[in-house]
């Protein structure tokens, strides 16, 4: 696949793993709610108030990762870069192949498969972002107990 093709099918990834967990934390917010909805009918005293308050600690919860979320939306459109060029420097959007694994530096995401190759979606901010961010192609990253060489960045 050419680099186009590689940071395309990355950043449809990106963007559907965005989306499924947008999914997920909206279902889990209207289930809050209704669950909120239907202890205000009960006349159960503590036990009213108890599971009130659990489900307002739900809804909480929903909404900082709601946030979170909409915090990763704001990352995509830095990632569509047309700019499919090998690069010397890594930063944002980069795909980085080394002789151990690729990375793609947009979102801690997960590991994508694509054609037989392991692309893992790490952010700028995670430890190994904040390492491979400003490296260069050719140069020797130690990160932990791992050792490996950039090859390629585009």
């Amino acid at each position: 696949m050419s680099p186009e093709q590689i940071k395309s099918a990355l950043y449809l990834f990106c963007e559907s793993q965005i989306e499924k967990k947008l999914e997920v934390i909206n279902v889990a917010m209207n289930n809050a709610q209704n669950a909120a909805n239907n202890e205000t009918k009960s006349t159960a005293g503590d036990k009213h108030d108890t599971a009130r308050a659990m489900a307002h600690l739900e809804t909480e919860k929903n909404a900082k990762q709601m946030a979170e979320i909409n915090k990763l939306k704001k990352i995509l459109p830095y990632l569509k870069q047309e700019n499919t060029q090998l690069d010397e420097i890594v930063k944002l959007g980069s795909v980085v192949v080394t002789d151990k694994f690729n990375y793609y530096i947009s979102a801690n995401l997960g590991k994508f498969n694509l054609e037989g190759e392991d692309y893992l979606t790490i952010s700028p901010i995670s430890p190994l972002g904040k390492v491979l961010i400003e490296s260069k192609v050719s140069q020797n990253v130690k990160f932990n107990a791992l050792h490996f060489t950039i090859k390629e960045v585009f």
